[in-house]
């Protein structure tokens, strides 16, 4: 079963990736201003990604392969890492088909004080 991680960026937006669980990278979101919204993309990254036609594949500047999940409104929820080949991206698709469903979310950006309770 994969994760969600929710970590915030340097310029204080949030954004989630899904790993695997040996730790690979499947899917890295955009930035989302308020937390909420990103632990919505979660959910639309979720109902999204059993269907196939959600998949828009690309290649990158490089010749390097990956694809964009996108939303039915077109958004982008987010992007894979960059393959070698079609096949390891096809195999990227279907990882995040199989553990997208069901992914822990992991937040991250919980502050905690010294004995370990959150603020």
């Amino acid at each position: 079963m994969g994760k969600f991680i929710v970590t915030k960026r340097v310029n204080d937006e949030f954004q989630f990736n899904l790993k695997t669980d040996s730790g690979e990278n499947i899917l890295t979101s955009d930035g989302y201003n308020q937390k909420n919204s990103c632990l919505i993309g979660i959910e639309s990254v979720r109902a999204m990604a059993h269907d196939d036609a959600r998949y828009v594949r690309k290649i990158a500047k490089n010749d390097r392969e990956y694809f964009v999940l996108r939303a039915k409104n077109g958004r982008i929820l987010g992007k894979s890492r960059l393959y070698y080949t079609e096949l390891e991206m096809e195999n990227g698709i279907n990882s995040l088909k199989i553990n997208a469903p069901n992914a822990e979310v992991i937040d991250e950006t919980i502050d905690y004080i010294y004995d370990n309770q959150p603020k």
